[in-house]
């Protein structure tokens, strides 16, 4: 039933981290314990049973750190203080101590390129004159000559251009009111690029590292991992780089091949269209949508380059590994497997691999895979690409489908064209399909879930949330929408509070401070909305949440079979037991991207996603363990129609993911089943599904 395998990179990696499901929380955002409408380190705490009983095995933190919040957090004032928006360090050491306790490993965010504009570091500098040593620690210079020779500096040091919008760089103001020298922020003003080539500055975030470390936590995700070191010289670069970007191929874009120029607007997708054409049912070669194949020379061979074309002079430089070398070095110093994992927005494959070399960092995000859409041809060569290159370097891959800077692939999924990758979406831009878009959010799901690697998971996607797509403008808050005058829409949408509880004020986002949480972090009945002691109703959300949460809030949906959370919950038990996050990878026979069909073998399970337009055949001598196809549920329509064709088995006690127990009856023909079998005949489409011989 198998063909042609691929390598499967890190099979062999004990470490907890090579396999692991890893939950990303985005802290303003995931539950608020002090009703003051913004989450916090106490409600995460709170929430920890939750999780566990989902079946993930870590967490990952977003900044909680000391900030004025120019950027939620990821311009930090003091690296090794609680923002008292979250709380104080006694509330991460206690949240901390319970994760563990629970058997859930926590990483941290850090933020290595830039700091705060606050930080005493920045604040020393602006007072410190030019070529000072506080100055060194970041990137300060002076500005060249808009009229030659008159010393007048009236000029930017060159022409790079702020991810966010606008120009890179600022100038200062001198002491006696004079125009100073000026100072790179490739994010926000507020966000000044530190100068990794002094030598305090690398000493100061070992020291932050090791910090972290002291207090137990498992590991660090890397903001901008690609970023710090800066070409020398500091060159003109006609590029704009983004961090949310799709591969681009030779002869797409104008001016340079693979540039991201001012001529594409900055809201749209940059993953490159197909070579023969724009259809994303499938019916293109894999070949044809490689990304990163540049052809180079007359010998008819390529050479694999950046989509950065020529390469950016402030990303991927050959200087940052010597960094992670050295910080590899700091925690190897530590027991329990501690792990670094990058956020590097690096193309092709083969260069995101240098990243993780035994030397360097564990892990690193797979954007590929995130950009790849909802295509089997594209997903399958984001797929084959990532192993290949992980292999390489003897590493395993990552798989991730959201995070807190991407739309949700919920509402992605639901575009009219869903391998697009706009850059937020506003009322006035194209509305998804919401339930087109959750059908293929669902099977997308249990194809990143059954990969070997390790899976990143975002707050929120386990509920089947949608991207806020009617947010109006006065509520957004995202710098990259004001610095681009909401030409980018911005990233508040995916950011949004999440529903716990849908009768609830904010959806139950304050339910750890009404007191209306369960034991297992759940929710319960019977407290009044203001706690029932006296406290003051809890605060609306700091971003507003749309109608539809309502629906999809986690106690409409615990227990209630054929769920989104439930299909999760299922889908991590089965990964555990069938033990595919350390497993293998081949392709299937019936792999046939051209048509849409996606289909592997990863140990003794079968997967196949239909993303075509016809049903697909269940082989024979395989039943369906569990498939993402939405039946009849309480929540309603938002769980979508039923989409596998066939006939429930006979009635039988099933075990659910959290250990109780389901009778299997009419509604199985439709809906999600694990730990037993389903007797379907064919596979939808927009519908994946895992199958054992049998």
């Amino acid at each position: 039933m198998t063909k042609r395998p691929t390598a499967t990179p890190g099979s062999d990696i004990e470490a907890w981290w090579a396999s692991a499901v890893v939950y990303q929380i985005y802290p303003r955002s995931f539950a608020d314990a002090n009703g003051d409408g913004m989450g916090d380190l106490l409600g995460v705490t709170a929430r920890l049973p939750y999780l566990q009983r989902l079946g993930v095995d870590a967490i990952w933190l977003s900044p909680f750190y000391k900030s004025p919040q120019a950027d939620a957090g990821y311009d930090v004032a003091d690296y090794r203080q609680v923002d008292p928006m979250f709380g104080r360090l006694a509330d991460f050491d206690g949240m901390l101590r319970k994760a563990h306790s629970l058997g859930l490993k926590v990483i941290v965010d850090l933020v290595p390129n830039h700091t705060s504009d606050e930080h005493v570091w920045f604040q020393a500098a602006l007072a410190a004159a030019p070529g000072s040593a506080e100055r060194d620690r970041y990137m300060f210079r002076p500005g060249k000559d808009q009229v030659a020779g008159s010393g007048d500096g009236n000029l930017a040091p060159n022409n790079w251009k702020s991810i966010f919008g606008g120009p890179a760089w600022t100038r200062t103001t001198n002491p006696d009111g004079s125009p100073g020298d000026w100072y790179l922020h490739l994010f926000d003003t507020k966000q000044p690029d530190l100068n990794w080539d002094n030598a305090e500055v690398r000493e100061e975030m070992r020291s932050v590292l090791r910090f972290w470390l002291d207090r137990g936590v498992d590991g660090f995700r890397v903001d901008v991992a690609h970023g710090m070191v800066k070409e020398a010289g500091l060159p003109d670069w006609d590029g704009v780089a983004a961090m949310v970007e799709g591969s681009t191929e030779a002869g797409h874009l104008p001016d340079a091949p693979g540039a991201h120029t001012e001529a594409v607007e900055p809201h749209t997708a940059h993953h490159s269209p197909d070579r023969t054409g724009d259809d994303h049912s499938g019916d293109h070669r894999a070949s044809d949508v490689r990304s990163g194949d540049i052809h180079l020379g007359d010998d008819g061979g390529h050479q694999p380059v950046s989509p950065l074309y020529p390469p950016s002079p402030f990303f991927d430089q050959d200087g940052v590994h010597e960094i992670y070398r050295d910080w590899n070095r700091v925690l190897a110093g530590y027991d329990g497997d501690r792990m670094l994992v990058a956020e590097a927005w690096v193309e092709p494959a083969e260069r995101l691999a240098r990243y993780i070399r035994k030397d360097e960092m564990q892990q690193a995000f797979n954007f590929d895979f995130l950009l790849a859409g909802w295509n089997a041809q594209r997903m399958a060569v984001a797929i084959e690409d990532s192993l290949q290159a992980a292999a390489s370097v003897e590493a395993p891959s990552t798989w991730v489908l959201s995070n807190h800077d991407t739309v949700r692939h919920t509402s992605r999924f639901g575009l009219a064209d869903p391998t697009t990758f706009p850059k937020g979406i506003a009322a006035e831009d194209e509305q998804p399909d919401a339930g087109l878009g959750l059908e293929r959010a669902r099977a997308a799901t249990l194809v990143s879930l059954a990969l070997p690697g390790s899976a990143y998971v975002y707050q929120g996607e386990e509920l089947g949330l949608p991207e806020h797509t009617t947010l109006p403008a006065e509520a957004r808050q995202d710098p990259t929408f004001f610095r681009t005058n909401g030409i980018e829409r911005g990233r508040d949408g995916c950011r949004v509070p999440l529903p716990w509880k849908s009768g609830e004020p904010g959806y139950g986002f304050a339910d750890a401070y009404t007191g209306r949480l369960s034991s297992d972090g759940g929710t319960s009945d019977g407290v009044s909305s203001d706690g029932g002691s006296g406290h003051r109703p809890p605060a609306a959300p700091w971003l507003p949440q749309p109608q539809s949460f309502a629906e999809l809030a986690a106690d409409r949906q615990d227990g209630v079979e054929g769920s989104t959370l439930e299909l999760y919950r299922s889908a991590l038990s089965l990964r555990k037991s069938h033990g595919l996050g350390s497993g293998s990878f081949c392709w299937a026979d019936m792999h046939d991207p051209e048509l849409g069909v996606l289909a592997f073998q990863n140990r003794d399970v079968l997967v196949i996603a239909n993303m075509g337009t016809v049903p697909t055949p269940v082989p024979d001598g395989y039943r369906v363990e569990l498939s993402s196809a939405a039946g009849a549920n309480a929540a309603g329509p938002a769980f979508g129609e039923p989409a596998v064709i066939g006939v429930a088995a006979e009635p039988a006690a099933v075990g659910a993911a959290d250990g109780r127990t389901a009778s299997r009856d009419a509604d199985a023909e439709s809906g999600v089943l694990a730990g037993g079998s389903l007797d379907v005949t064919v596979i939808a489409p927009n519908t994946a599904a895992y199958l054992v011989a049998g």
